[in-house]
């Protein structure tokens, strides 16, 4: 089992990955300034996306995707789409806007979940996420090999610091968003952020990523 000053040190390296522009925070802002509920369903898909991401690279799931060149390529051509698809939405949905900018969006029905999914998938679907993985968690595991509470402790502290830092960035921005309902920037802000995510699709997608050995 690992000490607590490695759960700690892996603590602060997930703090600094979560941190980091990226997919995740293009989708979480995307969100958020649809309103916190939202902002905050599409944290709770993420913090999951990470669990399973963390919990795959500990029990080395995620080193067969790392490994096989053609899974890889498929989850990554899968997450680069899904990218540009929610890209394209969020455009799509701050042209609706029209006269009513900052208008936040009404819960509808479902709401809830589907953007909980939308972080999940926005996550999960990150091929990149394997060879990150991989490559950190052997740095925080004892030399003996990971024990049944690293598999329990490790995804649960990725989680944690990852939905506390993504809620606080909802917190912000929906506040943010709420203080400044009638000013045009914020329609301005929600196109920039679907073409961010766009973006980040086609860089995903045509990017030069690490590459998996061949199987």
């Amino acid at each position: 089992m690992s000490s607590v000053g490695q759960y700690a040190a892996f603590a602060v390296v997930i703090l600094f990955i979560a941190v980091s522009p990226g997919p995740d925070m293009a989708v979480i802002i995307n969100r958020a300034l649809t309103g916190w509920v939202a902002g905050a369903a599409a944290t709770v898909g993420v913090a999951v996306g990470i669990f399973v991401w963390v919990l795959a690279a500990v029990t080395g799931i995620a080193a067969l995707l790392a490994a096989s060149a053609q899974a890889f390529t498929v989850v990554k051509i899968a997450g680069a789409l899904y990218l540009v698809y929610l890209g394209v939405r969020a455009l799509l949905a701050a042209r609706r806007l029209g006269g009513v900018p900052g208008a936040e969006t009404p819960v509808r029905p479902g709401a809830t979940l589907d953007n909980a999914v939308r972080g999940f998938l926005s996550n999960i679907l990150n091929a990149k996420a394997a060879v990150l993985f991989v490559a950190l968690i052997p740095q925080f595991v004892p030399t003996g090999g990971v024990g049944v509470a690293d598999a329990i402790v490790f995804p649960l502290v990725a989680a944690v610091v990852v939905a506390a830092w993504y809620l606080t960035l909802t917190t912000t921005v929906a506040a943010l968003h709420r203080k400044f309902a009638d000013s045009n920037v914020w329609r301005r802000i929600d196109t920039v952020v679907g073409a961010a995510l766009i973006a980040v699709g086609i860089g995903v997608l045509f990017g030069d990523p690490p590459r998996p050995s061949a199987d």
